[in-house]
């Protein structure tokens, strides 16, 4: 260990003993972004900046597992990166696939996939499904994977999940217009019956949410942080979770 590892690790224990638990938000939603930007600084490839981000994600639910996070959604793919060429794509959703084993080979985890599954490969599909079933009695943290995923093709996605859904019990357009409301359009999201929220972290230093969890995030508090997502530190996310706990949340009021 160098001084520079020394004097961070002294920091974060400075940090953490001063974070209130009491105050930590139980869903935190992760926009993984820098990974690109980390290799090409480091000299390396698309393909090594992904994997060393991939790398990140169980270092980042052990610190979730240490602070009492409950849930925690991670964006590995969004429905834009499907204009990636093939020649970073592939290796890409092969390097999801294994990490997503990987989450569930660990045991502690429960993972859930937020996404279009039509949008993904049949063996991307596969793994995502499989994981889902081999973790569903584990009690863990909930982890989505959001591969595949916009904020606006989920809300769409939704509508069309309860169009159908009243459409198969004999509901009328009249009398559906007169019963929709936010709260049975949250039933056919990909996240039903979970917690919106809390936090949402994106790395690298971009301050936009680009589609992500547009539904669930009205009320979160965001938290933009500059270093790139396979750099990112455990100091960072406890930094995180200090500023959450220091603003006053009001809905509105």
């Amino acid at each position: 260990m160098n001084l520079r590892d020394l004097v961070y690790g002294l920091y974060a224990r400075r940090v953490e003993a001063r974070l209130d638990h009491a105050q930590v938000p139980k869903h935190i939603g992760v926009i993984l972004d820098g990974n690109r930007r980390w290799a090409k600084a480091s000299g390396g490839t698309a393909a090594e900046g992904h994997q060393a981000g991939a790398d990140k994600i169980k270092e980042l639910l052990g610190w979730c597992s240490e602070t009492d996070v409950e849930v925690v959604t991670l964006w590995m793919l969004s429905t834009d990166n499907f204009d990636r060429p093939e020649s970073e794509l592939i290796p890409l959703l092969g390097i999801i696939e294994n990490t997503v084993r990987d989450l569930v080979a660990d045991g502690r985890w429960r993972v859930h996939h937020v996404g279009t599954l039509d949008l993904l490969p049949a063996h991307t599909q596969t793994v995502l499904k499989e994981a889902e079933q081999a973790t569903i009695g584990v009690d863990g943290i909930l982890v989505n994977v959001a591969v595949g995923y916009g904020g606006r093709q989920e809300i769409a996605d939704a509508v069309r999940s309860l169009l159908l859904d009243h459409s198969s019990k004999g509901t009328s357009f009249e009398d559906l217009a007169e019963i929709v409301s936010t709260d049975l359009i949250s039933e056919h999201l990909y996240t039903r019956g979970q917690p919106d929220p809390d936090l949402v972290i994106r790395t690298s230093g971009e301050q936009r949410l680009s589609g992500f969890m547009l539904w669930q995030s009205a009320h979160s508090e965001y938290y933009f942080c500059e270093v790139f997502w396979p750099a990112f530190r455990r100091v960072d996310f406890l930094r995180a979770l200090r500023d959450y706990a220091a603003r006053h949340r009001r809905y509105g009021g």
